[in-house]
């Protein structure tokens, strides 16, 4: 029996629903998913096998101009992506296309073969779709493009189908039963992450990261210490809030999430602070995972 395996990159905006899809294909939450720009920092690894395919997806951080050496590293983490990828899926939607001629150039210049899914279809009219597809069949004329709803599953079969078809002949690069490459106390800083996106507004969770100092398995309960990193003095009030009630909710709410995750109760200690300017902190860049920009 012929197998088939290969590295599937998901490239697009923020807010496009690269993560949703991502989560859609693989039948699990891998990526974080809120509403706000560069949810996704990470390339995030996704590992969907069958009896004689394995498909491995890269959700991508979102495509921005750079401000800050850590934008940079982010479309660095991009760029990657693209160069090593077997099957390009970019995703975007109405009215959505690529004003960077770097990330069409990249793509235009890859041999792998492109697909195209054009997503929120739900939002809009058949005749709206229409434009879409013709529009992305001219940017990118030996593209698949293929209208879905991520979130509501429309279409993703064709999806995958357009995918298996471009998958070259490989023997499977992971074990079968493996689903990431990222470790448990990655996801874990990821879904607090996701807390602070959701609970704060304005500038306070673009300058936060989160990093786990400490997870210790007991027979009843296991017992976690992360620390948010916020690049002000400010920042840190704003996340400990009037007599801790902000930093709270906050524990309550991740613990919630982590627990789902690792099946188990969890004793959640949060920690905030000061990381002077780490976005522009090659050396603190380093030490949360980011490569060079």
């Amino acid at each position: 029996m012929t197998h088939k395996a290969g590295f599937v990159s998901i490239i697009g905006y923020p807010n496009v629903g690269k993560s949703t899809l991502m989560n859609a294909l693989l039948g699990e939450k891998l990526s974080i998913i809120t509403p706000k720009a560069q949810t996704t920092r990470h390339r995030i690894m996704g590992i969907f096998s069958g009896d004689d395919y394995q498909v491995v997806y890269s959700d991508t951080p979102g495509v921005i101009k750079p401000h800050y050496k850590l934008h940079k590293a982010m479309m660095s983490a991009v760029f990657s992506a693209i160069d090593d990828a077997d099957v390009i899926l970019i995703v975007t939607e109405p009215g959505n296309e690529f004003k960077e001629d770097d990330i069409l150039s990249r793509i235009r210049l890859s041999a792998s073969p492109v697909i195209v899914a054009i997503n929120k279809i739900d939002l809009g009219t058949m005749e709206t779709m229409g434009v879409e597809v013709e529009k992305w069949m001219k940017t990118l004329e030996n593209a698949t493009v293929l209208p879905v709803s991520a979130l509501h599953n429309l279409n993703l079969d064709q999806v995958f189908k357009a995918i298996l078809h471009h998958l070259p002949e490989s023997p499977p690069f992971y074990p079968k039963d493996e689903l990431t490459d990222r470790s448990q106390r990655f996801f874990i800083s990821e879904i607090i992450r996701e807390k602070i996106l959701l609970n704060f507004s304005q500038e306070v969770p673009y300058s936060t990261e989160v990093a786990v100092e400490s997870f210790r398995e007991e027979t009843h309960i296991t017992r976690i210490i992360a620390t948010i990193f916020v690049a002000r003095e400010s920042q840190k009030g704003i996340l400990l809030g009037h007599q801790g009630a902000a930093i709270k909710k906050l524990g309550t709410d991740a613990r919630k999430d982590i627990e789902a995750f690792l099946g188990k109760h969890i004793f959640l200690e949060l920690r905030v602070k000061v990381a002077k300017d780490w976005r522009e902190d090659e050396r603190a860049l380093k030490r949360f995972g980011y490569e060079s920009g």
